[in-house]
Order: structure tokens, then sequence, then C-alpha cells
């Protein structure tokens, strides 16, 4: 308990899957959370449950591709909590399984306007205030592929991007106090996931099934895996961690390369 006591987090995508669990447990651990996505509905009801459990957190509506909506949220978290230490770019939307011969240059627009620019824009507008504040520890969650690749171009781009862009912020913001890190997941069952393989088919038994055994560990990932590696980087235990890629893939990038059905 108590591992981020007193400090103020900013969540993206913090309605669901992973964002939900990181959310959930920053705020156990003893962090004001302030949870932001475009699930209104969605981030609401954790941001309750959280104040529901006797923890801090507050929810606004917030779409990360737009940069005066991400100036105005973040300025006001910081006006309701009085500092910021932890920024978690958890949103994100999936890519397209296409080639880059068929990717129009509105998907590609679209993936990286969110995954990339979305996360360039609250680290922007996160670090003054975590400067004001004396320290600071932004976490991207990027992908294990966005260092192997997989069948989505984009997607995999932007998670890479992701991660070539924590190595660099951190670099810039070491001498405030400011450490820059990357997560990377493997497969993991969020309810993104699970739309996913309802739309593109193979049944979800069967697509959990041949995911794990491409994983060592013989199972994929849950948020709270992913949440217990968000909740080391952003407490005071990883502060001589910086620039690093934090893979949580169960073995993944050390088993053969990835097979989907279609």
């Amino acid at each position: 308990m108590d591992r981020v006591k007193d400090k103020v987090a900013i969540v993206t995508g913090g309605a669901k899957g992973i964002g939900e669990a990181t959310a959930r447990l920053l705020a156990s651990e003893g962090a004001a959370v302030a949870i932001v996505d475009i699930d209104d509905e969605n981030v609401k009801r954790v941001a309750d449950e959280i104040t529901g459990a006797n923890g801090t957190a507050g929810f606004w509506h917030l779409d990360i591709s737009r940069e005066d909506a991400v100036k105005q949220v973040f300025s006001e978290v910081y006006a309701k909590y009085g500092r910021l230490h932890i920024l978690v770019n958890n949103a994100g939307i999936p890519g397209y399984r296409k080639p880059p011969h068929e990717t129009t240059v509105e998907e590609w627009d679209r993936v990286m306007n969110v995954n990339l620019k979305g996360a360039f824009f609250c680290t922007k507008y996160a670090a003054p205030y975590m400067i004001k504040s004396g320290s600071g520890s932004i976490i991207n969650i990027a992908s294990v592929y966005g260092i192997i690749g997989c069948d989505t171009p984009v997607y995999d781009t932007s998670k890479g991007a992701m991660s070539a862009m924590s190595k660099s912020d951190a670099l810039v913001y070491a001498k405030n106090n400011i450490r820059v890190n990357s997560v990377h997941p493997g497969n993991v069952i969020t309810p993104l996931f699970k739309q996913l393989v309802e739309k593109i088919g193979g049944g979800l038994k069967n697509t959990i099934r041949l995911l794990s055994a491409m994983c060592p560990m013989d199972r994929m990932g849950t948020p709270e895996d992913i949440a217990n590696g968000v909740l080391f980087l952003a407490s005071d235990e990883s502060s001589y961690i910086m620039a690093t890629e934090l893979v949580i893939d169960g073995g993944m990038l050390n088993a053969p390369p990835p097979v989907y059905p279609v």
C-alpha cells in the first residue's frame, strides 16, 4: 500500500482495459487519479467505483488527438489537485490489417493522431506541471509489436515511434527530475481485444488458445499484469530507471513469430 501516496496521476484511455486497471491500482496505492477518455459512461463508472472504495479519482471527457482539449483538461486537473507527478499515456486505437499500398492516408492519420500525436500532446502539457511539482514519471504504453512488428503496419509504426519518443523525452527531461519510460505489453485480454476478435472472426476461445501458444507462459496477459508494471515505473521504486522499454509479454519476444487466425 501507499506506493504512490500523495502523488497525482493522469491516466488516458482509463475507461476500460489496461487504463481502467491502471487507474484502479494507482488509486489503491494512494494516488489521486484523473481518468480521461472519450467513453463518458465507463470513465465515470471507473471514477465513481474508485471513490466508492475510498480512493481519490475524477473523470474528464478528452479526445487526446485535439491539442486544445488536452491543454484545457490538463489545466483543469492541475487546478483541482495542485500538482501532477504521473502521466500514463495509455489511450490508443488499433490499426488496420492492410499492407502499406492498400492503406489510405486517412487511415494512417487516424492511428497516428491518437497513438502518437495524442501521446505527444499529453506529454507536452503534463511536463510543465511536473516541473512545477518537482518530479514526474511519464509512462507510455507501447506494444511488443512496436519492437517485432506484425501484420498491422500503421499500428506497429505508431508504437515503435512511441518507444523512440520515450527515449528522447527521457533525455530531455532528466534534468527536471522527470523520468520517461515505455511499457510494451504482449497479447492482453481486454474489451478491445474481444471486440476485434468478434469483428475478425475465429472465435474468442480459439483465438486465446492460439495466442497463448505463442507465449512460453502459455497464457495471454491481463490488464492487471500491465498495470503492475506501470505502478512500478510510477513509484519511487524505479527512481533510477529511465529511457527503458519494459516488456510485459510472458516471454513472447523469445517465442516464434505471431500467427493469427484468418
